[in-house]
Parts: C-alpha cells; structure tokens; sequence
C-alpha cells in the first residue's frame, strides 16, 4: 500500500504532516504522508479544526483515529483555516487511498510564508522516515 517516494514537490514536517504551497505562496494545503497513513492503518475518523481557527506551528490542531491508534495532527506551519475537506466527515478513508490527492485536510492563509521554507524537502523527508527505522 505504502509507496515510500515522497512527492518532491511538497514541503515536509517531521511530525509526517505534508504541506503544499499554491503559486502565490501565502496558501498552503495540509495533509499527512502515505507514511502517515500506513503506520496508522485505516482511517476511520477525523478532528480538524473550524473554518477561521488559528493554527500555530507545532502545535496539535486535530486527530486522525485508525483501527490501531489516535494521533494527535500537529500543525506544520501557522496561519489561518480557510478551509477543511469536508469529504473527510463522512469518507475519513480517502486519506487511505489518496494521501496526497484527495486526502488532504486543510488549506491555510500564512501568517509567516518563510516557515514553509524551514520544513523538510521530499529527500531530507525520506531520509528522516529512514532515521526512524522505517
């Protein structure tokens, strides 16, 4: 299931949040890695935060429940929610299939585009998946 090449053209955290900075580069889109979603095994739900909520890099903005765990989603960047995959209310699965496609969950305006910067390119991502024993 798990395809282990990180797309290179995202940003990546070490907590295994991807982010994906749109051409104007003060919205990003938010989701979590295939490595993510393969070490929690299948989706069954998920917390995100409200449109209009804040988010502060580092810190939990919302949970991802599997057949095995509940992890916490920290957040990658700060900004503002500008909008939450609603598909994922009633379909938390899709992050199962489509990580980085249809699995996304948030779309953030930037209160610091430079943090995008500061994450982890796909090899510097793929080497720190590695580091972990994976």
């Amino acid at each position: 299931m798990s395809d282990a090449a990180a797309p290179q053209n995202l940003k990546y955290s070490r907590d295994h949040e991807w982010v994906d900075a749109t051409a104007d580069a003060a919205t990003v889109r938010i989701g979590i890695t295939d490595f993510a979603q393969d070490q929690l095994g299948d989706v069954v739900f998920v917390d995100l935060p409200e449109v209009g909520d804040t988010l502060e890099v580092g810190e939990d903005f919302g949970e991802v429940e599997s057949t095995k765990s509940v992890s916490d989603l920290k957040a990658p960047v700060s900004g503002e929610v500008l909008r939450v995959n609603d598909a994922l209310e009633d379909a938390p699965e899709i992050i199962n299939s489509d990580p980085y496609g249809d699995g996304w969950m948030l779309e953030v305006a930037l209160s610091d585009p430079s943090e995008v910067e500061a994450l982890l390119d796909a090899d510097a991502y793929s080497a720190h998946v590695e580091s972990e024993g994976a």
